[in-house]
C-alpha cells in the first residue's frame, strides 16, 4: 500500500491523523517530533567563569567502554557558543524527572541567566544542578560539525543516579505521560 492510499485510508477511518506536509525537510521535522525521547540539561562554564546551560533532547548512549554520552547541539545556540565545546571541555548532563517540567522550560528558554533561582553547585568546573534523577559528569573527547548542529561525545567519569519518572519529549510537548 502506499503512502496516499494510507493517507485516504485514515482519512476514510477518522483516526485524526493530519496529512504529512508536502515538504520534504517539514515532513522530516514532523517525523522527528514523533520520537519520544528524554530530555536533559547540558551545563558548562562560560568563558567569563559563569554557568550556562540548555535543554536538549538528542542524548543518548553511546558506549559502556569507555562510558560515553552522544548529544547534538544547535550551532546557532547562545549557549553551544558560550560553552565554546571543543575536546577537554568539562560539561555536565542532568536527565530530568517528570517533577522538572518547570526547570526544562527554564533551560529551553532564552533569559540570560539561567541559573538565577536555581539550586546547583560547581562540580570540578562543570554547573551541576541539584535534584534531577540522573548527572552525568562528562568531558568532551570528540566534536563533530554537521549541518547546523555539533555532535558532541562525551567520556563520563561518574554518574549520580535517583529513582523516577522520566520527563518526555513527544510531539512538541514536555511531559511525563505519553497518553
Amino acid at each position: 500500500m502506499s503512502v496516499r492510499q494510507r493517507e485516504e485510508r485514515l482519512e476514510r477511518r477518522g483516526s485524526g491523523e493530519t496529512r504529512p506536509p508536502a515538504d520534504p525537510a517539514a515532513r522530516f521535522t514532523e517525523a522527528m517530533a514523533r520520537l519520544v525521547s528524554g530530555v536533559a540539561v547540558v551545563s558548562a562554564r562560560r568563558a567569563d567563569g559563569s554557568p550556562c546551560g540548555l535543554l536538549v533532547s538528542s542524548v543518548s548512549s553511546y558506549s559502556v567502554a569507555p562510558p560515553s554520552v552522544m548529544l547534538a547541539l544547535a550551532r546557532g545556540s547562545r549557549t553551544f557558543r558560550a560553552m565554546d565545546a571543543r575536546v577537554g571541555t568539562p560539561f555536565g548532563v542532568h536527565l530530568l524527572g517528570s517533577a522538572d517540567e518547570a526547570l526544562a522550560k527554564v533551560f529551553a528558554g532564552r533569559a540570560e541567566d539561567k541559573f538565577a533561582g536555581v539550586a546547583w553547585e560547581w562540580d570540578e568546573g562543570r554547573p551541576r544542578i541539584a535534584g534531577v534523577p540522573v548527572y552525568l559528569k562528562c568531558r568532551a573527547a570528540a566534536v563533530f560539525p554537521h549541518g547546523d548542529h555539533v555532535v558532541l561525545l562525551g567520556e563520563v567519569a561518574d554518574c549520580t543516579l535517583t529513582d523516577g519518572a522520566p520527563l518526555v519529549y513527544y510531539r512538541r510537548r514536555l511531559d511525563w505521560r505519553l497518553a
